[in-house]
């Protein structure tokens, strides 16, 4: 049985997605979850929209089933490895051809159910796109580069508070030196994908916390809609005494290799000054990386107060931290949250 379905229904359960598109639409992003067995490659699917675009559908048509027709057979067996009693969801990019005949393949090999998504994975899209108008319960957990906040957050996850770790998915931590040691960026497309899939798993009417970013972290951006929610959200200002946060960052980052450091450093030279630039970059070749470490941070608490000064100071909650007390914070972080 073949069931068309929009994409909040098609997204309720957890039937196995099969995406039909091909790979370098599937890189760019996809639904979270979903297995990629392309219809056509990529040089094939150029090849069959060359010939939509001046011969037609019918010719289009004809030269994808050529291409296709050695395919199905295996098309079939991963699709049987990959479903659960014979039950699969299915999408292209807008519910066309592709999603159509792949579901009409399975429902003929004996599929129990396939659903396909309505409008497809442009329809997902939109349905992502407005989901972060919902309002979210954020508690903001803030403070200057170097205070341990996601490790906080992760203390946070083990008293039983509900997170979203963005640099998590976003595989950066946000700064010049946030790439070091981080898998490839996913597209910013990828990045909403991710946590659209992150905020659904969770209760948004209760807190959620998140660390105070910057719009862009790295290259993947935050949605407008949330990261207004994230800039109005009450900030919990984690103040920890910056010799705590230099020797964070030494053990943090002291492990890469001094040309990847040095990389990083040049990246800021323009924030920095010159000046201040020369002195992190000689104390980076002696192997102080303590004052590379001060250095640096200079400039970053400067950026990071002026983001602290545009938010209502009503909103704005200050708490000590230590940096060998990263536990306690997360404890007085819940209880504070929980009392207002």
């Amino acid at each position: 049985m073949i069931r068309p379905l929009p994409a909040e229904d098609w997204l309720n359960g957890n039937m196995p997605i099969l995406d039909v598109r091909s790979p370098s639409e599937f890189a760019r992003g996809h639904i979270p979850g979903a297995v990629n067995i392309p219809l056509f490659d990529d040089a094939e699917r150029a090849v069959v929209g060359t010939l939509y675009k001046q011969q037609g559908r019918d010719t289009a048509v004809l030269e994808g089933l050529r291409i296709v027709g050695p395919k199905l057979a295996p098309i079939v067996e991963q699709a049987n490895a990959l479903a659960r009693d014979g039950r699969i969801r299915v999408h292209c990019w807008r519910g066309g051809e592709r999603s159509g005949s792949t579901a009409w393949l399975l429902d003929k090999a004996g599929f129990a159910e396939v659903r396909t998504l309505k409008g497809g994975y442009k329809a997902f899209r939109h349905h992502v796109l407005g989901s972060f108008r919902a309002p979210v319960a954020l508690c903001v957990l803030g403070g200057f580069t170097g205070t341990g906040k996601t490790e906080t957050l992760g203390h946070l996850r083990a008293l039983g508070e509900q997170t979203i770790d963005l640099e998590a998915l976003a595989h950066h931590k946000g700064s010049a030196f946030g790439a070091l040691g981080e898998k490839p960026q996913p597209t910013t497309e990828h990045f909403e994908n991710l946590l659209w899939a992150a905020l659904r798993g969770l209760d948004t009417r209760r807190p959620v916390w998140v660390e105070d970013e910057s719009l862009m972290i790295g290259h993947a951006r935050i949605p407008d809609d949330l990261f207004h929610q994230i800039r109005t959200a009450t900030l919990y200002f984690a103040d920890m005494p910056v010799e705590q946060r230099a020797g964070r960052l030494v053990k943090d980052y002291g492990g890469f290799p001094k040309e990847q450091l040095a990389e990083a450093t040049r990246r800021i030279e323009k924030r920095l000054g010159p000046q201040h630039c020369k002195a992190a970059l000689e104390a980076l070749d002696r192997g102080d990386l303590l004052s590379v470490a001060l250095i640096t941070l200079r400039w970053y608490d400067k950026a990071y107060l002026r983001g602290t000064q545009e938010r209502d100071p009503q909103r704005v909650v200050r708490l000590p931290a230590s940096a060998d007390d990263l536990h306690g914070l997360a404890q007085r972080l819940k209880e504070h949250a929980a009392a207002h």
